[in-house]
């Protein structure tokens, strides 16, 4: 079991937060996610999976799911 933390930027909303887990949680081995919302600012999404997931696919989940970005 892995657990990876990414910050992410864009997110406001409790509809942010629904949009990116819901895309997250659609990756492959992705079990749990969890939000800290900070909006306007960056939050920390925790994501749990039976494996780590490479950055790649956090971005490709985040730009599924709206206007999300993983932050420098």
């Amino acid at each position: 079991m892995s657990t990876q933390t990414f910050p992410v930027t864009g997110m406001t909303c409790g509809h942010c937060v629904s949009a990116v887990s819901e895309e997250l949680r659609a990756v492959d081995g992705v079990s749990d996610v969890d939000v800290e919302l900070v909006p306007g600012g960056t939050s920390q999404v925790t994501v749990r999976a039976d494996r780590e997931l490479d950055r790649a696919e956090v971005e490709a989940a985040l730009d599924e799911a709206g206007a999300y970005a993983l932050a420098p």
